[in-house]
């Protein structure tokens, strides 16, 4: 992200705190697709990461007068998701049963081998210890730079290195088979890339007097 583009969010952000009831809609618009394929691939339900997305909105809607400016917005806005998506996990493992995640019907005009791929990925990932999970999504998926994952996650650098790397060492064995495959990723998330995420809801009004996202 150029630093212009976070001048851009820094000025949304203050303008949002100082009463303009558009500037927040307009920030969530530029990053809400980013935002949402952190929630779908940490929970990895998607309505749940409609809902983890949405807790993770309001507050920080609620919370923007408290920031202090020393991350970026991108940071400050994922580290919020992620938190709402731990907290909807640790509700979840309090439950006695736990739904399996939804997958979406296959598109018969999808590849069926790369689409099976793909799933087989993502139920790797899901299956990782979520210290893991996490740190996989923001680094390999999301393509976020190390110091800046470990800025959302609240953890030294080595220890998202550490996670990273454990991580990548359990998807390699679990998803070793798939490297005879014509279609098998050359690196453990290759085929489990944002962009196949599913789109993310339409987002909530932000701009509505008084209200909230």
């Amino acid at each position: 992200m150029s630093p212009d583009t976070d001048e851009d969010d820094r000025a949304l952000l203050a303008a949002h705190a100082a009463g303009d009831r558009h500037a927040f809609g307009r920030l969530v618009t530029r990053h809400q697709g980013r935002l949402w394929a952190v929630a779908v691939r940490t929970l990895g339900d998607r309505d749940e990461a409609a809902d983890a997305l949405q807790d993770a909105l309001l507050s920080a809607y609620r919370a923007a007068g408290s920031y202090r400016g020393d991350a970026r917005v991108t940071t400050w806005l994922h580290r919020i998701v992620v938190n709402a998506c731990l907290d909807r996990l640790r509700r979840r493992a309090a439950r006695p049963t736990v739904p399996l995640p939804e997958q979406e019907r296959p598109d018969p005009r999808d590849d069926l081998a790369a689409r099976e791929t793909a799933l087989e990925v993502e139920a790797a990932l899901a299956g990782l210890p979520l210290d893991q999970r996490t740190a996989l999504v923001l680094v390999d998926v999301q393509g976020l730079p190390v110091a800046e994952a470990a800025a959302v996650l609240g953890v030294p650098t080595g220890t998202v290195k550490s996670r990273c790397s454990r991580g990548r060492a359990r998807l390699a064995v679990t998803l070793g088979h798939l490297r005879n495959r014509p279609d098998g990723p050359s690196v453990p998330l290759g085929a489990a890339h944002a962009a196949d995420v599913p789109q993310p809801p339409p987002a909530a009004r932000h701009d509505d007097a008084g209200g909230g996202p």
